[in-house]
């Protein structure tokens, strides 16, 4: 089993590479990519350093139980790794406001220094629908998935599985340093605009 879900990840990234190496501006390589995402990751921790401490403490007062949570979900090749996140409790004032504002994904910035997220990139997905996917949506485990991305800029929880799957087909296809950047940009406005309750 795990040699075939191995196998499923290599040919989402050679399908990935032939594609990348078609036309429009041209994927940043990879190292580059993961240098970014390194030194912006850590600039990131180190200036929101209080914010992370104030949201763990009033994540800590609101209600009892660990800090931080775990999920599951499929990283490069379809590998499994730890997803943190604050824990937000909806019967909390604190838990409520993280969790619209996605102030409780902060803590993927870890994730991002240890190499296991991106900055952008695609959804991440749980384990059983990378494992089950077919056709171009292996693709999506080709490359890191992100902490932001255009689903995130593009409708955020409103949006269904399949159009999530499209625009990070797309972005695969076309991403670039410069669209990483702007994505980022836009993600600030879109996080402090919140979104609904119940969203993913």
């Amino acid at each position: 089993m795990a040699d075939k879900r191995r196998g499923t990840g290599d040919r989402g990234r050679r399908e990935h590479r032939s594609r990348g190496r078609g036309g429009g501006r041209g994927c940043v390589s990879a190292p580059a990519k993961r240098a970014v995402d390194l030194l912006g990751a850590a600039l990131l921790l180190l200036l929101l350093s209080p914010a992370l401490l104030t949201a763990a403490a009033a994540v800590a007062a609101g209600s009892r139980g660990p800090v931080l949570v775990p999920r599951v979900r499929a990283g490069l090749a379809g590998r499994p790794f730890a997803m943190l996140a604050f824990r937000t409790d909806p019967a909390t004032r604190s838990g409520r406001f993280l969790r619209r504002h996605r102030l409780d994904h902060l803590p993927e910035l870890a994730n991002v220094v240890r190499g296991e997220m991106s900055l952008v990139g695609p959804y991440p997905i749980p384990l059983e629908r990378a494992w089950s996917a077919t056709g171009p949506e292996r693709a999506r485990t080709a490359v890191r998935p992100g902490m932001t991305g255009p689903w995130q800029i593009g409708g955020r929880s409103e949006l269904p599985w399949e159009e999530m799957a499209v625009l990070d087909l797309h972005y695969l296809e076309e991403h670039w340093l410069g669209l990483d950047l702007a994505i980022l940009a836009r993600t600030v406005p879109v996080a402090l605009r919140g979104r609904p309750a119940g969203g993913r």
